[in-house]
């Protein structure tokens, strides 16, 4: 005995998975300053930049600097905003969130300087079973 599936059914079934996005390769989500993105649970909305001391690129530096952003984090309980540093995760709900990257690269002391439109924040979260 053949089962014949209606064929809207299947049209159906393949809308929906063509319509799902495709995660990001690096399993990092990015982020513009004010905009809203989901980072595992929580979402994140970078806010301003608080410090951006790293080493210009094409000049040897004694620290490599660090950035700092006021980001909101928001769960389904409320929202919070907090100072995030790159490389250094916080406790957030029942994991970790992390600023993994920050782009572009700071400009050489010649180029013209970055303003907050310029920049893109990659966010991990690990945990939230």
């Amino acid at each position: 005995m053949k089962t014949l599936i209606p064929a809207a059914l299947l049209t159906l079934v393949g809308c929906t998975t063509a319509s799902l996005p495709a995660p990001p390769e690096d399993g990092l989500t990015r982020a513009a300053i004010g905009q809203t993105v989901a980072v595992g649970g929580p979402k994140v909305t970078p806010l301003a930049i608080l410090e951006d001391s790293r080493c210009p690129a094409g000049v040897q530096c004694v620290w490599a600097g660090r950035v700092r952003i006021s980001a909101r984090i928001d769960l389904g309980s409320g929202s919070e905003t907090r100072e995030l540093t790159q490389g250094i995760p916080v406790p957030v709900a029942d994991g970790m969130l992390e600023l993994v990257e920050v782009q572009p690269a700071k400009a050489a002391p010649r180029a013209r300087p970055l303003t907050s439109t310029d920049y893109r924040f990659a966010f991990r979260f690990m945990g939230g079973l």
